[in-house]
C-alpha cells in the first residue's frame, strides 16, 4: 500500500488561490491542500458538475474552506477572456496560481474553435493567455505562479514551423512540445518579472507519474478505453510501487507555489527514483527549458496566435 505523504505549508489564510484543472485527480489534491492551509480558493474548470463535486469533496475535508466555482475552458480563448475579465472587474489580487490543466495524447488530432490543435490550445496557449491577462492581479500579490509541467518536457521539441501539427501528427510529440512551450513560458515569465520588478515568482512543478484521466477513457477526446499505461500505473499505483498516487503527485506543486525555500525559475518534482513518486524536492532544470532566445520566441509566438498582448507593467 502507498506510504501516507505530506509536507509543510504555511499558513494562507486570507491568501486567494486559482487552480486550474481542479476538478478530478492531482488537481482536486492541490486545491485541497491549499484549502487546508486556509486560502480561500478559486476553481475554473470546463465541467460545472465535476466542480461542484469537487468542491463538495475539499469542503467535506476542510469544513472551513472557501471555496468558488466558475467556468473555464482553456481550449477556448473566449473563456478565458470572459473569466478574466470576470476577475479583473472583482479586483481581488492573486495570491497563488497553479496552472494544472492539461490534456495528453488524443490518438488523431483535434482541433478547438480557435483553429488550435488541441494540446497546444489547452496545455500552453490557454494558460498563456490566462496569465497575461491576470497580470495586474497577479502583480498587486506578488503572486507566486507554479507552473505544471511533465516528465514529457525532458524529450522532444517544440514544433516550431508547423505548432498546430497540420503535418504529422504524432500525440507524444505533440504533448511534448505543448509542455516545452508552456515550461519555456514560465521559465520567461520570472526573467520578464525580474526586469520590470513585478514582484512575480514563476516556477515549474511536475508530479511525477500517477493514475488520473490524462490516460484514461475520453470518448469526447477520442478516446473509447483506457490506455494500458493507465492500467498498469494504478495497479502498481495501489500497491505503492514505483508511482504515486494523486495526493502525493499534488506535492510538488504546492512546493512549488507555496515554501519559502522555493525560487522562481526552477523546477520541482518528486525526488524518489527516476522522479516517478515520492516527497518534492528541487530538481535539475530540464535542458529543453533553459534557453532564454526560446522562451523570448514562445513568448512572442503565443502573442501572436492568441492576440493577447502582455500588459506592460512597471513598479
Amino acid at each position: 500500500m502507498p506510504q501516507p505523504l505530506d509536507i509543510p505549508v504555511p499558513d494562507l489564510t486570507g491568501k486567494f488561490a486559482l487552480v486550474t484543472g481542479a476538478s478530478d485527480g492531482v488537481g482536486v489534491e492541490i486545491a485541497a491542500r491549499l484549502a487546508r492551509a486556509g486560502a480561500d480558493i478559486l476553481l475554473p474548470v470546463r465541467n460545472p458538475q465535476k466542480g461542484q463535486a469537487a468542491a463538495a469533496q475539499i469542503a467535506e475535508r476542510t469544513p472551513t474552506s472557501s471555496i468558488r466555482v466558475v467556468p473555464l475552458d482553456l481550449a477556448s480563448l473566449d473563456s478565458v477572456a470572459a473569466l478574466t475579465a470576470r476577475l479583473n472587474d472583482d479586483g481581488r489580487p492573486i495570491d497563488v496560481l497553479i496552472a494544472n490543466a492539461g490534456v495528453m495524447n488524443p490518438p488523431a488530432r483535434r482541433l478547438t474553435a480557435d483553429g488550435f490543435e488541441l494540446q497546444l490550445a489547452t496545455n500552453h496557449l490557454g494558460h498563456f493567455a490566462l496569465i497575461a491577462q491576470l497580470l495586474p492581479l497577479l502583480v498587486q500579490a506578488k503572486a507566486h505562479v507554479t507552473s505544471q509541467v511533465s516528465i514529457a518536457a525532458d524529450q522532444g521539441a517544440v514544433n516550431w514551423d508547423d505548432p498546430n501539427w497540420e503535418h504529422g501528427y504524432d500525440p507524444m510529440k505533440a504533448y511534448s512540445s505543448s509542455k516545452i512551450a508552456f515550461g519555456l513560458f514560465a521559465m520567461e515569465l520570472q526573467r520578464r518579472s525580474d526586469a520590470a520588478a513585478w514582484g512575480i515568482r514563476s516556477n515549474l512543478s511536475h508530479p511525477g507519474v500517477t493514475p488520473t484521466n490524462l490516460l484514461a477513457a475520453q470518448p469526447g477526446m477520442g478516446r473509447s478505453a483506457d490506455t494500458t499505461a493507465v492500467k498498469l500505473i494504478r495497479a502498481l499505483s495501489r500497491r505503492g510501487i514505483l508511482f504515486g498516487t494523486p495526493s502525493t503527485a499534488a506535492l510538488s506543486a504546492v512546493y512549488a507555489a507555496t515554501s519559502p525555500d522555493a525560487q522562481g525559475g526552477r523546477l520541482y518534482g518528486p525526488k524518489g527514483f527516476r522522479h516517478l513518486s515520492g516527497p518534492p524536492a528541487e530538481q535539475p532544470m530540464y535542458s529543453r527549458l533553459e534557453g532564454e532566445a526560446d522562451g523570448r520566441r514562445v513568448w512572442e509566438l503565443s502573442e501572436r496566435l492568441t492576440g493577447v498582448r502582455v500588459a506592460s507593467l512597471g513598479r
